[in-house]
């Protein structure tokens, strides 16, 4: 199972950034040649993206992703042709329009994986899921999963310029409300998926107090961690997706509870009941913490 806590964007074509994000705690590198690179230094992005994968040591490294360029830019096919081999972990696919998105990328990864002598199925597949109109109005399709698929995260940026927005913002500061649905999209598709929910980025990398307080928030609702835009991130963003000790202590009360009443359907704890939901919850727990 791979730990999806924190997951750092670094621009593909700077190998000095690739080197120090390489250093930091972040659960997954995203190598990016989308959004981060300039059309004009596409080539260069895919080449040093490729040659950071291919010296990756595999016994101590986060796990490793690239964001491609959208499938129907003519960019795409080469950025694959370049990065897939031994040392990619995984393709973050931007701008997707559903699931069958995700089948058509999953048919040149498996001719690809095949050309660089791969086990079928090594690369997985992280969607970002909500940036077109199509992509927010498909969401429900992603219930009936892939094999690749590992997880959905969403974005506001994007789909503003889809809609012809010129904030995604209320005037209170907060998101308006259909990229409201947009987070919550993305939060039912993963969960009808069983795939990983991860909440976009904060963009103010010195805000760390606003950034606890949105993560908090964040894995109260469900999401399983977040895309991080700074390396001054990722430890928050860690620690605040992981398990607290409290978290686990109570887990394994309401394990051991059930295991103690099998034919339960609620058992009591400290005055107050818990039924099978809550069961299941505590499974989920004891399995990030095992993660």
């Amino acid at each position: 199972m791979m730990r999806l806590r924190s997951l750092l964007f670094v621009p593909g074509d700077s190998t000095r950034k690739l080197l120090r994000a390489r250093d930091s705690a972040a659960d997954a590198l995203i190598l990016d040649l989308e959004d981060a690179v300039a059309d004009a230094r596409k080539g260069i992005a895919r080449s040093t993206a490729a040659a950071f994968l291919q010296s990756a040591h595999p016994k101590s490294r986060p796990a490793l992703f690239v964001r491609v360029n959208p499938l129907d830019t003519p960019h795409c096919l080469a950025d694959l042709a370049a990065v897939v081999g031994p040392g990619l972990d995984g393709i973050v696919l931007p701008k997707a329009n559903g699931i069958e998105d995700v089948t058509r990328l999953g048919h040149h990864l498996d001719a690809l994986e095949a050309r660089a002598g791969m086990a079928p199925g090594s690369v997985g597949i992280l969607v970002v899921a909500t940036e077109t109109a199509a992509a927010l109005l498909n969401v429900r399709g992603y219930r009936r999963a892939h094999a690749r698929l590992l997880g959905l995260t969403w974005g506001a940026e994007d789909l503003s310029a889809a809609l012809g927005a010129s904030t995604n913002r209320r005037e209170d500061g907060a998101l308006a409300d259909v990229y409201r649905l947009a987070r919550a999209a993305c939060l039912l598709g993963a969960a009808a998926a069983a795939v990983a929910p991860i909440d976009t980025l904060y963009a103010d990398f010195r805000d760390a107090e606003g950034l606890e307080r949105d993560c908090i928030a964040s894995r109260r609702q469900g999401f399983a961690g977040r895309i991080a835009i700074h390396p001054a991130q990722v430890d928050t963003i860690n620690r605040c997706y992981s398990p607290s000790d409290e978290d686990l202590a109570f887990a394994r009360r309401v394990v051991d509870a059930f295991a103690a009443a099998p034919e339960a359907g609620t058992i009591g704890i400290d005055g107050r009941m818990y039924d099978r939901p809550h069961l299941t919850q505590a499974r989920r727990v004891l399995a990030a913490a095992q993660a």
